[in-house]
């Protein structure tokens, strides 16, 4: 087949590109031998290797200095990919996510991690919990909390009896696509998904499959997987998971609110990474137990309104004991390091069952 030919112009242009290419290949290289060198006395000093405040801090530095015509979302997302493949040749993270592949939880953390992280596919949530208390993994990461459905359950139970602890957060734009052997919605019997995928796309499914059955299945790309294997089958998943499975995106964006976000939490032990420094746009989440007694929530809530902080999230979940006991999960905007703050929860702790920090950590933009 005949190339087309190049203008003069365009083929100038082409070098100068190649020639920069070149200079950026060296730069980078220089960069990744200074890393190498950074793991050297990280491992001596005993010091941790992955720090997400130096991570930010690197970016919005660039970001600061960026002059265009490059997005600063773009830059951010192009530094956090060379931050993280520098990053593996001092030393490989860990990181369990919900697998297989093409998970939106395998998006949040490379989102969070760079694609250089070493990431480890776990069947469900309490497999990341284990792996992470376990030091299988170093970190972990677990959906939340979805804009349109609510908190996940799990996570939250799970959180009363692990000693791992949040250390970050990404909010993570969810589209969710239905993916096919075949592009037709034609002779579609069975419709595959997570439970909260499934409850996020029910007025698409009620409106163009009505008779399809709905199955739960534990991950998003669990189900990308079982529709490859049977031409009746679809699934609810993401554009990655239907490129991981060799699948057709027959719609896109089904998802019933077009602003559907899922928020995912960074877990880690406390031994590993410790608690992050204050950034300057913090949450702090705690769990809390009171005891049976009138006006008891309503007295978890003056502390805070004394000192003047502001809660940005309330749940209650069952205490499984059969006594009509409650957990209650508290987001507070704020890091315990700061006076007002540290004096609430001190407060708050005083009138309390139970109290747990779960962690304190920057909250994603």
């Amino acid at each position: 087949m005949t190339q087309p030919l190049q203008s003069a112009d365009l083929a100038a242009l082409r070098v100068k590109i190649d020639a920069l290419d070149q200079q950026l290949l060296s730069l980078l290289n220089q960069r990744a031998r200074v890393a190498e060198e950074v793991g050297e006395i990280k491992r001596r000093e005993g010091s941790p290797f992955f720090r997400p405040d130096r991570v930010a801090q690197v970016i919005e530095k660039i970001q600061g200095a960026n002059q265009g015509p490059l997005l600063n979302q773009h830059v951010a997302a192009i530094w956090r990919e060379i931050m993280s493949a520098c990053l593996a040749l001092e030393t490989p993270q860990r990181v369990a996510v919900l697998g297989p592949q093409g998970t939106f939880c395998e998006q949040a953390a490379i989102e969070f991690f760079g694609s250089a992280a070493n990431l480890i596919y776990c069947a469900n949530f309490d497999e990341v919990f284990h792996a992470t208390a376990a030091g299988t993994a170093q970190f972990g990461v677990v959906g939340m909390e979805n804009s349109t459905e609510g908190v996940v359950a799990r996570s939250l139970d799970l959180f009363l009896r692990s000693p791992v602890h949040v250390v970050g957060e990404v909010s993570l734009l969810v589209r969710h696509n239905l993916l096919r052997q075949t592009n037709s919605l034609d002779d579609i019997e069975v419709v595959m998904a997570h439970p909260q995928a499934l409850a996020q796309c029910q007025n698409w499914l009620t409106q163009h499959l009505p008779r399809a059955e709905r199955r739960a299945v534990s991950s998003n790309a669990e189900g990308a997987r079982l529709a490859a294997t049977d031409p009746t089958w679809a699934a609810i998943a993401s554009e990655r998971a239907a490129s991981q499975f060799g699948l057709h995106i027959v719609s896109h964006a089904i998802q019933d609110e077009a602003y559907n976000r899922t928020r995912f939490a960074v877990i880690s032990l406390p031994q590993t990474m410790a608690m992050p420094p204050a950034s300057g746009r913090d949450c702090t989440s705690i769990v809390v137990s009171v005891p049976n007694r009138p006006g008891a929530v309503h007295d978890l809530l003056v502390p805070l309104k004394r000192h003047g902080v502001s809660m940005t999230r309330f749940e209650s979940r069952p205490a499984k004991s059969g006594q009509w006991e409650y957990y209650f999960y508290i987001d507070i905007a704020g890091h315990p390091s700061q006076p007002a703050v540290a004096a609430a929860l001190e407060e708050l702790q005083r009138l309390c069952a139970y109290y747990k920090v779960l962690g304190a950590y920057p909250v994603s933009e």
